[in-house]
């Protein structure tokens, strides 16, 4: 408990700077950080703890170490027996579309998913590399050390909101208008709604497990980085989710789950999307972020309590199948 709380009181705080490694038991300390602030923010530095949300992996014992990181689960989507007409999207026009499109991720960041949302649903075809967590071997190329990264055409475009209007700017040039509405909750989606999703995942011991289930089985990891990863990580990050909950005033976390979808379901206020007859980018950052854990618990019970799953399955239907290209 007393290693445990230590990793605690020094990731919660932002901090810039790593402790040098003077001898092995300091360097695993620093390990240790770099394993917990990546678990916390996966689109985040090791140590920028107000930019991403929840991920996951952490070292919890000594043999786990150097063996916990892992990729950030992101919040749900749902199964629904409705049947909701909505208006078919329609793709940009071919010429303006990019040629090559290369994203840099991990599978269940739900920043990563912001992006892949936008890109399924503007049927923007792209290639994925899925970043390992410890080494981040596969961006080494680049001097920007978080996920999402996407290559477009040989131009390199990092942060997932800033990706989203360089992209929907490409795809859209006479399209000047500021959406005061859409702008408004893209930014609540980043600010609020992601940091409500953690301490609901982690919420118990069998829901922390449930949640690196996902992560472990979508991540990239060796063998034993996935074996270690499941059972230290959901350890840690239980205890951690009690710490988020301090830090973003949460008091019910379920209450504050079930607030932020009925918030969102006001704020459609009738329509079939935030857009009106189409989705905006609003809704998009929305459907992305929930997407990646679908299948926990946290998204059953949701759907269960409030009025968000006709609006998601809309999302579903309009947004359609992946345009990831095979790798």
């Amino acid at each position: 408990m007393r290693r445990t709380h230590s990793l605690y009181s020094h990731f919660l705080v932002a901090r810039r700077t790593v402790p040098p490694c003077s001898g092995i038991s300091s360097c695993r300390v620093a390990c240790e950080q770099k394993l917990v602030s990546s678990a916390l923010y996966s689109s985040a530095t090791a140590f920028d703890l107000n930019r991403c949300w929840l991920p996951l992996r952490f070292p919890f014992a000594s043999t786990a170490s150097n063996s916990i990181k892992a990729g950030v689960a992101g919040a749900l989507s749902f199964s629904f027996a409705l049947s909701t007409a909505v208006e078919a999207k329609e793709p940009p026009s071919p010429e303006l579309l990019p040629k090559d499109v290369v994203l840099y991720q991990y599978e269940a960041c739900p920043f990563c998913n912001k992006v892949k949302a936008f890109l399924d649903y503007h049927d923007i075809p792209y290639k994925v590399v899925e970043v390992n967590p410890f080494s981040k071997k596969e961006i080494k190329w680049s001097d920007y050390k978080k996920v999402p990264i996407l290559v477009v055409d040989g131009e390199q475009l990092v942060d997932s909101s800033d990706i989203i209007d360089k992209l929907s700017h490409m795809i859209h040039p006479k399209n000047k208008v500021v959406d005061e509405e859409e702008t408004k909750w893209r930014r609540w989606v980043d600010e609020h709604l992601v940091h409500v999703l953690s301490p609901n995942i982690y919420r118990t011991t069998s829901e922390a497990l449930e949640s690196f289930n996902y992560i472990t089985t979508h991540g990239n990891f060796s063998f034993t980085e996935r074996l270690t990863t499941k059972y230290a990580g959901a350890g840690v990050m239980y205890m951690v989710s009690k710490k988020l909950k301090k830090k973003y005033g949460i008091t019910d976390e379920r209450a504050a789950l079930y607030d932020a979808a009925q918030t969102w379901t006001k704020a459609i206020d009738g329509r079939d999307f935030l857009g009106g007859s189409r989705p905006n980018l609003a809704d998009l950052a929305v459907f992305g972020v929930l997407r990646p854990i679908r299948h926990l618990k946290a998204g059953r019970d949701m759907v269960e309590n409030t009025n968000i799953g006709e609006w998601y399955q809309r999302m579903e239907a309009v947004v359609g199948d992946s345009s990831r290209l095979p790798a």
